[in-house]
This record gives structure tokens, sequence and C-alpha cells, in this order.
């Protein structure tokens, strides 16, 4: 069938008589991520500005901004493509349909790429890609992005060249020199069936011109946008056809794949991501010691407790000759020195002796804000595993450090060479993704987490001024600890500023469902439909605190507010239940 794309226009979206569906849905929409790395302008809750086909008396195009306002742009300027289908009677398209929970009947026509593939399928594609392993369909999107097949899906393959980077769908951020694999689905489309139209759910392309003339004088047609839309993306939605293979092909296939994969891997080893808390999980197993870098409220102690809960802490700042070495006395009865060794010594010992099959773990914080003398002492139980020359550390028992580095603190004293090569070292940076993890695994209020969701960790730190109070990891959970206590999320001033703290007031005082109320079916679909676009996003990031146990309930809440906020809760909560 031939379909007529074109673009709402401002009185459907904005007039006295705008179109039932705007009304119900809002005017924000959401941006697919080849839009994104195609060079569409997104907003952080992963709203884009769109064009409409309306002209201003100026000789303007009419828009809608990131917020869902009426803008004006240059006729002649790049933008993005959010098209409309006319379909007076939807039952005669050759579509599959179901009802929205905005009470729309949504279809699926056709195919575009729209969502990245996510990192451990966009590695074996990358792969498969390199090795010329991947089919084609022969067909191309925007006559330039080849479409390729795998596993009974099709993709394409986009080099990431915008200066800027970029968040896309999943939370992962793209920059310049990065390839994404963009996944070709089913393009999904809201029904008005007064208006007698379809209307995409996002935003399929961008940095299409509007017109070449100066001046837009309304006549739609004769746009650069229009003729488009019903030539290159026209085509570019007829789904293509995969290769079939019959069953000698696929049996060969999957043998060069077995074959392929022996010679990437002749040692048998395991490839693939390691966090921070992997490397010193494997360096304590190992019997390697470890050294923690990083300035303070990054959590170093607490990636030990994880690890080791009842560590041995010895702060080397405040620590003297006799607290970490031990001391000698003099026994007046015997006429002889007795020595005794420290406390925390005999302690790691005790734990060592008491439970043989565990790793126990000494914790040396702060040395290299320890006096070199300190320093000094503390290496020698690291080369040699033995305190004053004299008590051995149990077989069990092994040697974590950490520190703040001479640029992250005044106090630091530089450690020697001989002392830092005996540690492997780990440079801590608290991502947000790895804040979130642990903030869902330790309770961290509800309120918080979803805020630094819906910031995407914009706010998770703030600028050190020595005068106010700034935001960090560690300023959060204790925000976390009076709110829970107070219930007053004014009074986080006193510990993360009063701009964050405002905004913070600002975030809670939007409607949103909890995750309490999804649990307890304490909503209705009126309340659901009455959420704008960054009422849903805030609500679906809230709702990624779920335990696994509540994941199916939850994601299948979350389907009802938008595909495109069941992909943002995929990305945040199911990622982590794969791990």
């Amino acid at each position: 069938m031939n379909y007529n794309y074109r673009l709402l226009s401002q009185e459907q979206v904005f007039g006295e008589k705008r179109i039932d569906l705007i009304s119900a849905i809002g005017t924000e929409c959401s941006v697919s991520d080849f839009a994104i790395i195609s060079g569409a302008d997104v907003s952080e809750n992963g709203t884009g500005r769109w064009f409409l086909s309306s002209a201003s008396e100026y000789g303007d195009v009419c828009t809608v901004d990131q917020s869902g306002n009426q803008r004006m742009a240059y006729a002649t300027a790049h933008g993005n493509v959010r098209p409309t289908i006319e379909c007076p009677d939807i039952s005669q398209l050759p579509c599959r349909t179901v009802k929205d929970i905005s009470g729309f009947e949504e279809a699926e026509l056709g195919e575009y790429p729209q969502n990245a593939a996510d990192k451990a399928l966009s590695r074996t594609l990358e792969q498969e890609y390199a090795k010329g392993r991947l089919i084609k369909t022969g067909k191309k999107y925007n006559a330039q992005h080849e479409e390729f097949q795998h596993d009974g899906s099709k993709y394409i393959r986009v080099p990431f060249t915008l200066e800027n980077a970029h968040y896309l769908s999943d939370g992962r951020n793209c920059s310049q020199g990065d390839v994404v694999w963009i996944e070709v689905s089913p393009v999904r489309w809201l029904h008005d069936a007064k208006a007698g139209l379809l209307v995409s759910r996002t935003i399929l392309a961008s940095g299409v011109l509007f017109t070449s003339e100066n001046y837009y004088d309304g006549n739609f047609e004769k746009t650069a946008i229009y003729t488009y839309m019903n030539t290159t993306l026209a085509q570019d939605l007829i789904p293509s056809t995969l290769h079939e293979m019959t069953s000698e092909e696929k049996a060969a296939y999957e043998e060069d794949m077995k074959k392929a994969a022996r010679r990437r891997n002749p040692y048998g080893l395991s490839f693939g991501e390691v966090s921070e808390e992997d490397i010193i999980r494997g360096a304590i197993e190992s019997g390697v010691a470890v050294f923690l870098h990083g300035p303070s409220s990054e959590g170093k102690s607490a990636r030990v407790k994880q690890i080791d809960p009842t560590c041995e802490i010895i702060y080397l700042r405040n620590a003297t000759p006799d607290s970490l070495n031990g001391r000698s006395v003099y026994n007046q009865s015997t006429g002889e020195m007795i020595d005794i060794p420290p406390t925390w010594f005999k302690k790691v010992k005790a734990k060592c002796e008491q439970e043989p099959d565990r790793l126990h773990v000494v914790f040396f914080d702060e040395i290299n804000n320890a006096l070199p003398s300190i320093q000094g002492m503390a290496f020698n139980i690291v080369l040699d595993r033995e305190v004053n020359g004299i008590w051995k550390l149990p077989d069990n028992a092994r040697v974590v450090a950490a520190g703040n580095d001479m640029q992250d603190s005044l106090a630091a004293h530089q450690l020697a060479a001989p002392f830092f090569n005996r540690f492997a070292h780990v440079y801590i940076n608290t991502t947000t993704e790895k804040w979130l993890k642990w903030a869902r695994e330790n309770d961290i209020h509800p309120a918080i987490y979803a805020y630094i969701a819906y910031k995407r960790g914009e706010t998770l730190r703030s600028p050190y001024d020595g005068q106010k109070p700034n935001a960090d990891p560690r300023k959060w959970e204790m925000a976390s600890k009076m709110l829970y206590t107070t219930g007053r999320p004014e009074m986080l001033r006193s510990l993360i500023g009063e701009d964050i703290t405002d905004e913070f007031v600002q975030f809670c005082n939007q409607p949103v469902i909890t995750l309490e109320d999804v649990l307890n079916g304490n909503y209705c679909d009126e309340e659901l439909e009455n959420l704008n676009t960054s009422e849903r996003y805030a609500t679906t990031v809230g709702l990624t605190q779920a335990s696994a146990s509540e994941l199916e309930t939850v994601r299948s809440f979350v389907s009802k507010l938008g595909e495109e906020f069941r992909a943002v809760f995929d990305s945040y909560a199911l990622s982590e239940e794969k791990k």
C-alpha cells in the first residue's frame, strides 16, 4: 500500500481543536536511538524537538520543543521527523493492533532502525561484522546504512560521529569514535479515529532539511521534508526479507561459528568487561595486595566490605608505631622484654583461625596520608606478610590498601616506587550506573534513588568550594538517612546545598506512581493517562528499585506507560538482573 506521509499541523497540536490523541498523551515526544545518533537534540528526559507542517506569519516553520512547547525555527533548518499517515479506518491496514493504555489503538506498521542493541550483542555483531560473517539483506537506510541479519533479527551499523557525547535510551553514553548497532524493529503508531490519523509514537529520523526556500508559505507538499518522507523514508519503512538458510547452510554456518570461536580463544579464557569490584575480588582471591585510588566519598571502604563485611580497617593517618607494629615491654619478674602484637593483628588472627576456609581482609586506609615512617612499616607487612618481623599474617589473610591521590589531598605523601609496585592498582570511579546498583542493594531512600536516576547522575556530585555544602555519593547516603528519619526534604540543604535541594523538592512534588502503588495495585488507568512524559519517565526510573521477585509485575506495569519507557526500565533494572 502507498501511504501519504505528513506532519501534524500547529492547529492539530496547539489549536483550540487539537486532536484527541495529543490531548491525551501530551506534546512531548521521545526520540529513537537512531535519531539521536543522527544528531537529534535530546533533553534529559529523552524527549526531542519535532517539526510541524505549519508556517508562522514570518515565514518560519512551527515546531514543538523538547518540553512540549510551541516554538519557531528557520524554514531552512534541519530537524526531527515524527511522521503521520492519513488513516480513516485502521481495520483496513495490514497490521496488528492493540489497545494502548491511553485508550487509542496502537498499530505496528513498517520497520525502521530505532533502539540500540545491548552491549553484549553489539560486541558479537561487531566481531561478526569484522570477520565478514554477517548476511546482508540488500537494504540500505538513508541510502547509506546497510542492513544485516543475525539470529533472526535485523541491524544496521552506525559510527557515532557527533562531537558531543549523548545518552541513548538504555542509559549508555556514546562519544565520537564509538560504533552503535541499531536494531530494525516494527514502527508503532497511535490511531486517532476522529482525526483519521496514525501518529508515530516516537521521533524516527533527524537532521532532515525542512525546505530549501528561505521563506515558508505553508505549502507543505513543496517542502524538502515532504519529499523526503514520501520517497526515502517511505522506502525505508518497507520491511526487507530475511535470507532463509537451508538446513545444510545452517549446519555449515553453525560449524563455522564453533571453529571461529575456538580460534579466537585457544586458551579457554573468559573475555568481557570486568568491574572494579571484579578486579578487587580477583586480586584478593589470588593473594595479590590491591591498592584503591580515588578521592574521599567514592566508597572505597564500601567496596571492600562488600567482599569481607568483617574486614579489619586500620586508619594509617592516625596510626602510631605501637598501634601498627606492636610494642615491647619489660617484664620485671623475668628481666626480659616481651613482644606484644598489635590489637588489629590479634583480631585478624582470631578470625582467620575461627574461619579457616574464608578469606579475611586487612584494610590499610588513608595509607598515603600516613607519615613516611608509618608507610615504611606498612610496606614491610605488605612485602613480607609479617608484622614487626615477628608475627606472620595467616595464610587466609589478605591485604587491601586505599588512599587519596596527591591531587586530591594536600596531606597526601608520595608512595615510594617499591611500595607502589607491590600492589595491583584500582582507580575508583563511581559512575551513575554503579551508584544506582549500590543504592538498590543498600536501601537508599526511593525518592533519592529516583531523583538521581531521573537526572542521569548529573547531580550525583557538585563542585566543592569550601564555603557551601556540595553533593557527592557519600553525602547522598547521609541524605537518605536524614530523609528516612525526618521526612523533610528541605533539610537536605545542609548536606547537598540549596540549589540541588530546591530541584530535589520540585522533583518530589511531581505526581508519580511508586513501587508500593504498583505492587498493591493502588492506581487506575485515568491516573496513568494524565501523566505527562516527564512524569512517566520519573515513575519509570523510580520503579527500577524493584527486587528480582517484583520485576515481572513492575515491568508489566511500565509497559502500560509506553514502549519507550519499558526500554528505559529494562536498561536500568533487567541489565543488572542478567549480571
